[in-house]
């Protein structure tokens, strides 16, 4: 039984197919067949329209990027020759005071990640498990903390971070508190869709024989979830890394501050020195919390 074609099957055809229709096709055996119209062309216009249609209403100009596409190459090529006297100082007295400082900087950015990390991973835990459906009951309070923890996700971590330096002073303490707000909404949100997914036959048999919600969830739950928040805090600290890397720009101290300075100065050598030891840094932890990633998985 030959099949039928669309039409014949009652099958209404897409717009596209209504406008162009397609063409029919005699083979030389007699039968015809239909070549639909390539969309492909179609498609391509319409992307191109809509790119010079968004450029046009935002003010972007073409142009000013093939006017000034040298003034980034000659950035770039004064960024990858970096100031090597921060870091001659760790075998020359002369060069001291500039690795000191770019150590110095580097030192505050690690320890704001790692303490920022450490404690929003903490307050997290217990807030993704109140926040469980299946381990919490209690509607109002899940859909009251799910709330809470979109909007802490909705703000950036500058805006956050900017808020802190207000209202705790200009530092490190003001970045860590913004890595802490940040790691908690992210770890949060992770882990009680992750909650939501375990196997619940345990806990609900730990519960029938007398144990509380918190013992239950102990001994059940927290076996199977213990890999996964493992590495989403390792995730976490990754992100904050970077994150913390440019708190400085709002006062969060950090290599931002360091950064921002040299910026303002047009020294894009020293910018690439201190660009150099973040990506030392940051491939260090990367790597070390990806092969620790794949033990716990």
């Amino acid at each position: 039984m030959k099949k039928r074609n669309i039409a014949e099957a009652g099958v209404r055809p897409a717009l596209f197919d209504r406008v162009f229709k397609p063409r029919t096709i005699t083979l030389a055996n007699g039968h015809t067949v239909r070549q639909p119209v390539s969309r492909a062309p179609f498609i391509a216009v319409i992307v191109i329209a809509v790119v010079l249609i968004s450029a046009r209403m935002t003010g972007f100009d073409f142009k000013i990027i093939m006017e000034r596409g040298s003034q980034l190459g000659y950035i770039l090529g004064r960024i990858f020759h970096p100031n090597w006297s921060y870091f001659r100082g760790l075998w020359n007295p002369e060069d001291a005071a500039n690795t000191s400082k770019l150590m110095g900087a580097l030192l505050d950015t690690i320890k704001m990640s790692i303490i920022g990390s450490m404690i929003g991973a903490t307050l997290a835990l217990p807030v993704a498990v109140l926040a469980s459906t299946n381990i919490n009951k209690s509607k109002g309070v899940v859909w009251f903390l799910r709330i809470v923890l979109m909007i802490i996700r909705t703000l950036p971590t500058l805006i956050i971070a900017k808020f802190a330096s207000l209202i705790f002073g200009l530092g490190t303490y003001a970045g860590t508190v913004a890595i802490i707000i940040f790691t908690f909404g992210i770890i949060a949100k992770m882990m009680y869709e992750s909650i939501e997914t375990i196997d619940m036959g345990a806990f609900e048999a730990t519960e029938s024989f007398g144990a509380n919600k918190f013992q239950s969830f102990w001994s059940a739950c927290m076996p199977q979830i213990l890999p996964t928040y493992l590495s989403y805090c390792l995730y976490s600290l990754e992100m904050n890394i970077r994150a913390a890397a440019i708190l400085g720009y709002v006062g969060a101290g950090g290599l931002g501050i360091l950064i921002n300075e040299v910026i303002g100065w047009r020294d894009y050598e020293s910018l690439g020195a201190i660009l150099l030891a973040l990506f030392v840094v940051v491939f260090i932890i990367e790597n070390t919390s990806e092969t620790l990633r794949k033990k716990l998985s």
